[in-house]
């Protein structure tokens, strides 16, 4: 009976023995993936009740904005058809067209498009173009939610195409293949009009808009010179000499039609009174 309480004890203390060893070797072995990982085993979380918070990483292409942006100018100048030449040859060296154009001998509106990223460049030239630059506008406008707005419509449209195309080439009955054909009729038209307003603002994003306005005024008077000292009273002298001198020409110029026909008719006149004259007897000699 001892025999076998004695076997029962030592089995007893044997099993608590190898799992003690067993525990222990989890914990070194912990402490050593930990170790040999590079990583701080986490300290005991306090009871506080709130959970860790998450930082959000920033999200891809947020600072790729789509921006449209446009410009008005107000120009005078003393040649209208002049600018308008020079504004014209600088949208053209820049990349860019001329769009809608009026054009006067006092006035002149025509509008130029240019790739957005040459926009400031070109609108200094056209700034210094004329006499005086009166108004100078510049005008941007964020359209990168309309872009992405868009985008996800016309990928959910293209699905939706795609379905009802599914479905009309299962179709077997007339009346089915009728109203599937109407409904993607509908569908596609939606579909063209979201395309054609991505590219509309795709344009807006990639060329820039420039309405010019030009007013003719007229060219400023000369600077006067200096007429103080010898030499100006000598230039005074020359021109009082030149007014008159054309005065006294533009004088026999108008009376020179007449002189043409009074000065023959009186010396035609001269001469007939010189014949009709008696001639005197000279006294003879006794």
């Amino acid at each position: 009976m001892r025999t076998r309480w004695r076997a029962a004890l030592a089995i007893t203390a044997a099993a608590i023995a190898l799992a003690g060893c067993s525990s222990a070797e989890n914990g070194a072995s912990s402490t050593a993936d930990s170790a040999g990982s590079g990583r701080v085993p986490a300290a005991p979380q306090q009871g506080t009740g709130k959970a860790d918070s998450k930082v959000t990483p920033p999200q891809a292409g947020a600072t790729d904005r789509k921006l449209s942006r446009s410009a008005r100018l107000e120009l005078t100048a003393t040649k209208v058809v002049d600018v308008v030449a020079q504004a014209r040859g600088i949208a053209l060296g820049a990349g860019g067209y001329t769009g809608q154009e009026s054009t006067g001998e006092d006035s002149a509106t025509l509008s130029l498009a240019v790739p957005a990223d040459k926009l400031d460049p070109v609108l200094d030239q056209l700034s210094h173009l004329g006499s005086s630059l009166v108004k100078r506008e510049l005008n941007t406008q964020d359209v990168t939610e309309q872009v992405v707005d868009v985008e996800a419509r016309l990928t959910t449209q293209r699905k939706s195409v795609e379905r009802i195309r599914a479905l009309l080439s299962q179709a077997t009955s007339v009346s089915d293949i009728t109203s599937i054909e109407s409904e993607l009729t509908s569908r596609e038209s939606a579909l063209e009009s979201l395309e054609q307003q991505r590219n509309s603002l795709a344009g807006s994003v990639a060329m820039a808009t420039v309405a010019m306005s030009i007013r003719s005024v007229a060219a400023p008077a000369p600077a006067k010179e200096d007429r103080s000292g010898f030499l100006g009273g000598l230039a005074g002298g020359w021109d009082a000499f030149l007014v008159f001198g054309g005065g006294l020409l533009t004088v026999l110029g108008a009376i020179a039609p007449f002189l043409l026909i009074v000065v023959p008719l009186a010396w035609l006149g001269w001469r007939l009174n010189r014949r009709r004259r008696p001639v005197k007897a000279e006294p003879t000699e006794v």
